[in-house]
């Protein structure tokens, strides 16, 4: 019989990580499973860690059926889809992956607003269907020292604005308090935030407290010469309320790495020459990915060691 601790795998890595659990651990491949309930309840006494992913989480009904738990670990930052108050409630350790990602993700949120304002996508296309013999493309916005709201002035919050001051953006925020270490104007209201923004970047955590918080009225708000930028979870945002606001022209555009019901996506948003599409692939780069992989690992092997957390979710 094996020593190796047991694992339940919600979703694949990376081969490169992968390879190295199959090394450490007997790791049980949820996702190939062709019964996953079976599989489930032939190793529920002895799978001691769940390894998923932000999107995919674990649920408390999956926490309750193994009773051996002792760790959750999440690759990505967002553990809106792990019931964290029954982890909790059962002494059972979460980890996720904060900080290896954030660069990437601020850097796409700044891809996203300059693709949307400047038309990069439909110039792409403009030039390669031959409409430049004919015409010049229509203007287009400018970025530059435009007013930026930032909905969510945490980790990524705070990199979207250091890159939009090399903008020379003036920067707004809009979070659950004002934080004394940063120089941007604090704006308790999100409503009147998208009032003085051109541009506002939702950065924000999911979860209960955040769903469908960029609401009709917020977009409302923001009006016809603003874009919308999305980088945080598709749950922060009243997708049917964006979607009327698109279609009417309330406002002027969008760019989203994230959705509402990912990756099936409402088809009405790939119809809209306003908005620029990303596959919820913001950390999706081979730096971040292994520095993610790598960070999901040390925490694992940290916890059957018996060693602190590296990155516990509190």
């Amino acid at each position: 019989m094996s020593t190796k601790p047991e694992v339940l795998m919600i979703g694949p890595y990376p081969t490169w990580d992968m390879e190295d659990l199959d090394a450490r651990y007997v790791v049980h491949k949820l996702w190939e499973a062709a019964d996953r309930d079976r599989l489930i309840e032939a190793h529920r006494s002895t799978i001691r860690a769940i390894a998923t992913r932000g999107e995919l989480g674990a649920s408390a009904n999956l926490m309750k059926r193994l009773p051996a738990l002792e760790i959750v670990t999440c690759y990505g930052v967002g553990t809106d889809a792990i019931d964290l108050s029954h982890a909790r409630a059962n002494g059972i350790r979460v980890t996720n992956t904060p900080d290896v990602l954030t660069a990437d993700v601020a850097d796409m949120a700044i891809g996203l607003l300059l693709a949307v304002a400047r038309k990069i996508p439909q110039a792409d296309r403009f030039v390669r269907e031959g409409c430049w013999t004919t015409g010049n493309m229509p203007l287009v916005t400018r970025v530059s020292g435009k007013t930026a709201g930032v909905v969510g002035m945490g980790r990524v919050g705070a990199a979207v604005a250091k890159r939009l001051a090399a903008f020379d953006c003036e920067i707004a925020y809009f979070d659950v308090s004002e934080r004394a270490d940063l120089p941007y104007t604090f704006v308790p209201d999100l409503m009147e935030l998208a009032r003085r923004a051109e541009f506002l970047i939702v950065t924000l955590a999911g979860g209960e407290s955040t769903k469908g918080i960029v609401d009709a009225r917020v977009l409302d708000a923001l009006g016809p010469d603003g874009i919308l930028i999305n980088v945080s979870r598709g749950s922060t945002v009243d997708e049917t309320a964006l979607l009327r606001a698109l279609e009417a022209k309330l406002i002027k555009g969008a760019g989203l790495d994230v959705f509402w019901n990912e990756p099936n996506i409402d088809e009405r948003l790939k119809a809209l020459d306003s908005v620029v599409l990303q596959p919820h692939h913001a950390s999706g780069t081979t730096e971040t990915r292994r520095a993610m992989g790598k960070l999901v690992r040390d925490n694992l092997a940290a916890h059957f060691v018996g060693a602190a957390l590296i990155t516990p979710v509190t």
